[in-house]
């Protein structure tokens, strides 16, 4: 039936004023979603048939968003529809009467009795559908994938109660050459769209779909595919970097910014003051990204150079008025960077700390200096149970957060910690001192580099610890998406640094640490440090399946009997053991046999306080077991000493044939009550060999 559907490619525009940079990229994807779920809705079971041969192209620019679709069927094809109704043998009553039952599913099909037929026991209602042209649909669809755009907050224009987020000029829809009669946000479609707006500000008149963005390119100056266009962007600020000898610095935020705002992107070169490198890179690549989209440009050293790149949204026939016009703009803001950086420079830090008092964290957790003396005793305590400098530690800690009184992060609040750094080396502060102040904040995402410095890892650990405590303690902890202090994300900062730069920390002990020096929580301490932690080591498994770790392995050791690891070094390392023991050839078989052995002494409600005797021992596969259970338990000490869980499972995976022998030849549930306690104890042996890393019967 579908090989006689014809096809043609459908074309929606939506012309608007110039939509929100940031939000583009995302709305052109939204709209793309929502219209082919609708198609898909439409076509029903003959969605896969129907769109089998059809492609999908959504482009977004300033001024537009657009959907192409190509090879699109232009009807929805006749089908039969059915509907199943009650039981046959209750349809009808003894006298042969309709029963309520079936006039009621009658009512439903908008049908009468006696247009109802018995299928399998059951009555029902069959209907043709006829087909019916996609044109009339397409309306609906389009209106109701437009109200459905992630758009927080809609706005109204002129005297239209319509709303959408900008206001919106024009709407194009086109079913190959035709269009498509409709209204759609309050305009008529038509097959007019519209050029680049100084270039060519005028209709362009589309007589086919397909001719969309051929027309828009070469006469209106409008390259509507936002992929093209970034990539177009980024090739030119690639070459105007190379043209001066240097490297453009491409942010793919910024390239994404900046391809939203520009229909028809020039490159061009300027240049600011040789003076204004006396101020720290950031700064200056902070006012030029953040103020102007400036992309900045190093030498082959990585060091800033006194060049920008900006992206034109129109090619000038006097290009150089252009950038002379930039250099005018960018000069006062950099100028206030320097400005501020020498205005900062004339306190010290320490001189700060006392004004962290004016600021508060959290109503019911204090000011900043409230946190920063919490923080400072809890970093001293870590760089203690490290083996560090204490006072460097506590130090940093209370200098943390004083760059935040600053002019210049109070005007570039991203240089936050990087500012610190810098005042800090300026003040003659300590060399890890100061780069704790930006360490504090690492790693400020997934993937990003860890502190280095032995005050900067003692005062991020703290910093993220003195928050997850507070929160939890006032009974704010996250709640489904909502994070508003971000402690997911503290979590797994603390797990990052504890288990890459390896320390040997306990977090309980800290967590506790962190909890004692708040005042006045609502919660008692021991529940807040046991949901923190519980809170902490649950981000790990999220961590591992990025890693391609396989659940199993954080369930064995997450799971296993006993007392809770509060070592995250130690939690890792037994993880990365189980993973690598479920590669060997003995994994499998030796899970099953932990599993059975969990399975009997569960059964049996097996204590295990006694280890086998020798002299109860009576078969060969037993005595073999018990024999190498024994050998196990003195190799593995200095193993499970030294940390080496990987070697400790790869020792345990020899007990395999050994194992099997045990299970093949030997009852453990004999007759004789003493030596069924004895095979029991000597199982239990077993297991808690195994369980000295996981419980690997979890693998099973």
């Amino acid at each position: 039936m579908t090989d006689t559907v014809n096809r043609q490619d459908f074309l929606f525009e939506l012309g608007t004023e110039e939509l929100p940079p940031k939000a583009l990229s995302t709305l052109s994807k939204a709209l793309e979603s929502e219209v082919m779920a609708g198609i898909n809705e439409l076509f029903g079971k003959q969605a896969a048939t129907l769109l089998a041969d059809t492609t999908v192209n959504a482009y977004a620019a300033p001024r537009r968003l657009a959907l192409l679709i190509n090879n699109l069927a232009d009807e929805v094809p006749s089908s039969t529809f059915m509907m199943q109704g009650p039981p046959a043998r209750i349809a009808f009553d003894e006298q042969g009467n309709p029963s309520k039952a079936l006039e009621g599913f009658a009512r439903k099909c908008g049908t009468t009795t006696d247009q109802l037929q018995e299928i399998d026991g059951k009555m029902s209602f069959s209907q043709s559908v006829p087909a019916k042209a996609i044109t009339g649909e397409l309306p609906a669809i389009i209106e109701n994938a437009l109200s459905k755009l992630p758009i927080p907050k809609r706005m109204r224009w002129g005297a239209s109660r319509t709303e959408f987020v900008r206001p919106v000029k024009w709407v194009v829809m086109l079913m190959g050459d035709e269009v498509i009669e409709c209204e759609i946000l309050g305009l008529k479609a038509g097959r007019d769209t519209r050029g680049h707006r100084f270039h060519y500000n005028h209709a362009i008149t589309l007589n086919q779909a397909n001719e969309y963005l051929e027309n828009l390119e070469s006469v209106g100056y409008v390259i509507a595919d936002f992929d093209e266009r970034r990539e177009k962007i980024r090739a030119q600020v690639e070459a105007e970097g190379a043209a001066i000898n240097g490297i453009a610095q491409i942010d793919d935020d910024l390239l994404d910014e900046v391809t939203a705002l520009n229909e028809w992107p020039v490159a061009l070169t300027g240049r600011f003051d040789d003076r204004f490198l006396e101020v720290p890179s950031q700064a200056l690549i902070s006012s030029m990204k953040e103020h102007q989209k400036y992309f900045h440009v190093t030498d082959s050293n990585g060091q800033l150079v006194p060049f920008f790149i900006t992206i034109a949204n129109i090619e000038s026939t006097d290009p150089a008025q252009v950038i002379a016009g930039n250099e005018k703009v960018i000069r006062p803001r950099l100028a206030d960077a320097a400005f501020f950086f020498e205005t900062d420079k004339k306190r010290t830090l320490e001189s700060r700390i006392e004004d962290l008092k004016s600021i508060v964290f959290q109503q019911e957790l204090g000011t900043l200096h409230d946190k920063a003396v919490r923080v400072a005793a809890l970093a001293k305590h870590i760089a203690a149970q490290l083996g560090q400098d204490q006072d460097k530690a506590e130090r940093a800690a209370m200098l943390a957060k004083t760059d935040l009184m600053t002019d210049m992060v109070y005007e570039f609040t991203d240089l936050q910690g990087l500012m610190g750094y810098h005042y800090a080396i300026h003040d003659g502060e300590d060399e890890g001192v100061a780069q704790a102040q930006n360490e504090q904040y690492m790693p400020r995402f997934a993937g990003d580099e860890l502190p280095q410095s032995e005050p900067g890892i003692a005062v991020a650990l703290a910093d993220r610890l003195d928050t997850l405590t507070g929160l939890f303690g006032i009974n704010q902890p996250p709640t489904g998406s909502k994070d508003p202090f971000a402690l997911r994300r503290a979590s797994l900062g603390v797990l990052r640094i504890i288990i890459e730069r390896e320390l040997d920390l306990d977090l309980i002990s800290l967590i506790a640490f962190a909890t004692e020096q708040h005042s006045n929580l609502r919660a008692e301490g021991f529940k807040v440090n046991h949901e923190v932690h519980e809170f902490i080591m649950s981000r790990l498994r999220a961590l591992y399946q990025d890693q391609g770790i396989a659940i199993e392995a954080y369930l064995a050791v997450e799971t296993k009997p006993g007392e809770m690891e509060t070592k995250p070094l130690v939690f890792d390392r037994k993880v990365k053991a189980v993973s690598h023991f479920m590669t060997l050839n003995e994994a499998k078989s030796l899970a099953a046999a932990n599993k059975r052995v969990l399975n009997i002494l569960t059964k049996n409600n097996y204590d295990g306080l006694s280890k086998a005797s020798e002299a109860l021992l009576q078969e060969d596969a037993e005595k073999a077991l018990a024999t190498a259970v024994a050998e196990k338990e003195n190799q593995l000490k200095p193993l499970i000493a030294q940390g080496d869980f990987k070697a400790v499972l790869e020792q345990l995976a020899e007990l395999r044939p050994v194992v099997d022998k045990f299970f093949d030849e030997v009852m453990v549930m004999a007759d004789d009550e003493a030596i069924r306690n004895n095979r029991l104890a000597l199982l239990n042996q077993l297991r808690n060999l195994f369980l000295g890393v996981a419980d690997i019967s979890a693998l099973s």
